[in-house]
This record gives C-alpha cells, sequence and structure tokens, in this order.
C-alpha cells in the first residue's frame, strides 16, 4: 500500500472539520493551549483527559461555553480506563509526561510508568479504538540522553515509531513524534523561576555560564505540533527549529526587565553559579550524527524517518520543499540570538509570567501621567503605547 503525502499548509480547517481528537495532558501547558488552539477549527469534538484534577477543572471553567470540550479524569497508567476514553475518537495528542529532570532523576519508577508505560497505554488504546493518528510529544532531552527523563522519552519516541512499524496490511493509522525544546513561560520552566528569585532580589541560580538551550514559545510549540499530525507519513519524528541562547543572557535581561517593577537596582541582584544537577547537561541536541542520514529539512521542520521501517506497508516519504540535513544540531554550536533579539522574544505572548505582564502594565500606563526616564526605554516600542486599551490587547 502507498500512502499520499498530506498537504503541509498551516490552515487546519479541513484536516480537523469533524473529527473527534483527544489530548492527554490536557491540564498541561502543552495540552491545555492545544486544547484550545483545536477548538478553533471545525473539530467536532476536543476530549481533555488528565489526572491533575484541579487543572482539569480550571481548563473546563475556562471553556464551559464550548459544548464540544469533554475533559475526564484519566492517567495514563490505567490501560483499561484509557481504552474507554479513546472510543470514538480519530487522533490522539499525546502530551502527559513527568517532564522536569531533577524530580526523575529522584522519581525514575514513577518516570518510567508515565513517560514508557504510559506511551504503550496509549499505542494499544488507539489501536483497539482504530485511531487514524497519534502523535507524541517528546523532548530535545530523548537526544543522546544523560537523565531518567530524556532516556524515558526517547524510549516513547521509539515505541510510536515501532508502533507504526508493526502495522498490519490495510492500515491506515499513523503513528509520529514531535520532539522540541525548552518551551519559554511554560510551568516550571525557567523564566517564571529566574523572575520569581528576582522579586525576592536574588540570587539567581545558574548552572554554568556556558549553558545553553534550544527555545521556543508556547504559540509556537502547538502550531507546529499541530503542523506534525497533519504532514506525518508515519514512523517519523519532527524536530521543531528553534533558536539558541545563553542562559546568562537570558538571566540579565530579565533582570533588566523585572528588577525595576519590584523596586530593585538590577545591579544588586546577584547571579549564582550553583554547579550541575544531576542529570543536567550545559547544551541540548535536536538531532544525532546518527541520524542525520535519515534527516531532511523542510520548512520549520526536519524530519526524521525510521531506521526501523513498516515491514508491510512501503511508505513513500515525501514532503513540502525537502531537502536533506547537512548536518546535526546542538545549542553548543550554534548561534545563540543576541540581547536585542532576546528582549523582543521575552515580550511574545506567554513568556513572561502573568503577574511581571501586569506590572509592565500598570507601569507603562503611570508613565502617561507621571513620565519617568526608565520603563518606556526598556520596552519595545509595541509595548510602550499609552493608550492602556491597545496596550492591554498586546500584552494578553
Amino acid at each position: 500500500m502507498q500512502r499520499t503525502t498530506i498537504g503541509g499548509r498551516d490552515d487546519a480547517e479541513s484536516f480537523f472539520e469533524g473529527k473527534r481528537i483527544v489530548v492527554t495532558g490536557a491540564a498541561g501547558t502543552i495540552g491545555s493551549e492545544l486544547v484550545r488552539r483545536l477548538l478553533r477549527t471545525s473539530a467536532a469534538e476536543v476530549r481533555g483527559i488528565d489526572s491533575h484534577e484541579n487543572g482539569l477543572f480550571v481548563l473546563a471553567e475556562s471553556l464551559e461555553h464550548e459544548a464540544r470540550f469533554h475533559p475526564f479524569i484519566c492517567d495514563v497508567r490505567n490501560a483499561r480506563k484509557l481504552g474507554q476514553m479513546f472510543k470514538d475518537m480519530d487522533y490522539c495528542i499525546h502530551t502527559a509526561a513527568l517532564k522536569h529532570v531533577r524530580s526523575s532523576e529522584r522519581s525514575p519508577f514513577e518516570t518510567v510508568q508515565t513517560n514508557i508505560l504510559g506511551v504503550q497505554n496509549v499505542i494499544q488504546a488507539a489501536l483497539d479504538n482504530d485511531l487514524q493518528r497519534v502523535l507524541l510529544t517528546s523532548s530535545d532531552k530523548a537526544v543522546n540522553p544523560t537523565n531518567v527523563m530524556g532516556t524515558t522519552k526517547l524510549m516513547g519516541e521509539r515505541l510510536i515509531t515501532a508502533a507504526n512499524a508493526m502495522l498490519g496490511l490495510g492500515s491506515n493509522a499513523v503513528f509520529t513524534s514531535v520532539r522540541f525544546g525548552n518551551v519559554a513561560g511554560s510551568a516550571g520552566s525557567a523564566v517564571p523561576l529566574f523572575c520569581e528569585q528576582i522579586a525576592r532580589g536574588g540570587p539567581v541560580t545558574l548552572t554554568d555560564p556556558g549553558m545553553t538551550r534550544f527555545v521556543m514559545t508556547l504559540q509556537e510549540a502547538v502550531r507546529l505540533t499541530l503542523k506534525s499530525l497533519r504532514i506525518a507519513q508515519g514512523g517519523e519524528v519532527f524536530v521543531t527549529r528553534m533558536p539558541v541562547l545563553r542562559i546568562i543572557d537570558l538571566i540579565h535581561e530579565l533582570i533588566d526587565i523585572v528588577a525595576p517593577l519590584y523596586r530593585r537596582d538590577p545591579r544588586n541582584i546577584e547571579v549564582r553559579c550553583i554547579g550541575p544537577r544531576p542529570g543536567e547537561k550545559l547544551y541540548e541536541e535536536l538531532t544525532t550524527d546518527e541520524e542525520l542520514r535519515r534527516t531532511f529539512e523542510l520548512d520549520e521542520l526536519y524530519a526524521v524517518l525510521p531506521a526501523f521501517r513498516n515491514i508491510y506497508d512501503r511508505i513513500s516519504y515525501s514532503y513540502p520543499n525537502a531537502q536533506p540535513a547537512k548536518k546535526a544540531h546542538n545549542s553548543a554550536n550554534e548561534t545563540p540570538v543576541n540581547r536585542a533579539y532576546l528582549r523582543e522574544f521575552l515580550f511574545e505572548p506567554g513568556v513572561l509570567p502573568s503577574h511581571v505582564v501586569a506590572l509592565l502594565a500598570a507601569e507603562t500606563a503611570a508613565e502617561k501621567y507621571e513620565p519617568t526616564a526608565g520603563l518606556d526605554a526598556m520596552l519595545p516600542a509595541h509595548l510602550a503605547e499609552p493608550q492602556s486599551a491597545p496596550l492591554q490587547a498586546k500584552l494578553a
């Protein structure tokens, strides 16, 4: 059987029209934004499942006007319940995971239960209910992993690829993964942590001055996740193309922005190097040298084709504007963004914590009545408008 290519256009309307989609980890940062984005399509139903009761309740309350959203408490470790939740669904986006390196090092058995056996349960539930497409959200920490979390995410990718490879004759199901880096502003990520440390007057803790990371906004992560779901042929791992930043630059930029909001002198905020934590890397990788020979560059993504192909289905891997990749990417060998780009990035929606955004809005509004030398010069032009309504719209 020969599969045809699905168009790579960003307009998802026709792809999701009339479809029923289940999102695991729906109460998380990525999952909840995926739910909201899917509800802006003509999908027939979006089912959100999560084991975090309060998070799911908050999400449901915010979407109580949306009749197509159905939230359910369900743990991906519970194979029987998961099978029930997948009934009558067409697509699954699997975001549920234990994602913190430090806690995963301390609780490896729990991490295996969720990140490996949970993926196996998702695969089985999808096969039992004849889902058309399943996408796993993975992490750049799955590349040459040095910690429990990264190792379990790598195993999740391999399980998804194996599920696609073992599909029987006549099956049109597609199993695929998307691998991305740090989502700035997500729960438990560096930006909210650094802002909290700065608000307290420091110190701001740093593993190493040379640490680098791939980073992207929540909106980009969600958009490229949905694009990967649409263009997938089966078994491949998509990798988002992301800028690199130096963590020390991020800290200094945040100090300049946040410290004055709490009436603190940026010069008095200490940056303290605390050394590497268990399992932590100084740099991250998007692809490996081994993957390079089967990696293609697309417009916004890399596509790593599976080493283990389907034993029956001869998939013709074809993507719009695909070119063979020229090198493996890691954050230590990429040119980091400059401070001007980083500042603009920080003012993208969803990157700064809401309380910082509120203080910025209040300070900027005050500039209208009591001009000072500081904050207007600090803000980008699109955030320094004197009218409060346009400002609130841009900060929303």
